[in-house]
């Protein structure tokens, strides 16, 4: 009888542990991909045509070229398309400035690519203001600094000119120096 009762309990138990597991499972909403999905639906490997000649079909395919320039924006219009700014704009912005008051460091990122102008959206002043922004390479360039909420520690916004100008990468998290002129 008590053979029956601990075979009983074993049984019970491997239920139980089945239908836990089976239950975490199906909690995972999807999160695992199936290793079989696809195998019934993929269209067989066409054969080549006998009348092929052989070297079109061992012919190498041409490389894809890769675009010389990082595409932005809905209508996949390049960076330097984006950017309006003008020459005499740029040369000005790249002046070195006279002075100013540093107000810290910040980690900026691309902003609004179809906002012109030279500009840094940041937590480190509370009114709009002129200033400036250094890389740690020493490049700068004058902006219009705009005040955002958040702590002063968290990251900017910068103008693609901006950005364009001290020879950033669109993809880049530089760290800036800034200062109030």
């Amino acid at each position: 009888m008590i053979a029956l009762r601990h075979a009983n309990v074993f049984v019970m138990t491997r239920h139980f542990l089945f239908f836990a597991l089976a239950l975490s499972l199906t909690a995972c909403g999807g999160q695992f991909s199936n290793p079989f999905e696809g195998l019934m639906t993929r269209p067989a490997q066409e054969e080549p045509q006998v009348d092929e000649p052989l070297s079109a079909i061992n012919a190498p395919e041409e490389p894809v070229a890769e675009p010389s320039v990082v595409e932005v924006g809905a209508g996949g219009q390049s960076a330097a398309a984006l950017d309006k700014t003008t020459e005499a704009e740029k040369k000005a912005a790249t002046v070195a400035p006279a002075g100013g008051s540093v107000l810290g460091t910040t980690v900026a990122s691309l902003g609004d690519p179809t906002e012109q102008g030279f500009w840094l959206r940041t937590p480190l002043v509370s009114v709009e203001t002129q200033g400036s922004v250094e890389t740690q390479g020493g490049a700068v360039v004058q902006v219009k600094l705009i005040p955002i909420d958040g702590p002063s520690s968290a990251g900017s916004r910068i103008s693609l000119a901006a950005m364009r100008a001290l020879d950033l990468g669109l993809t880049d998290l530089a760290t800036l120096t800034v200062s109030k002129s």
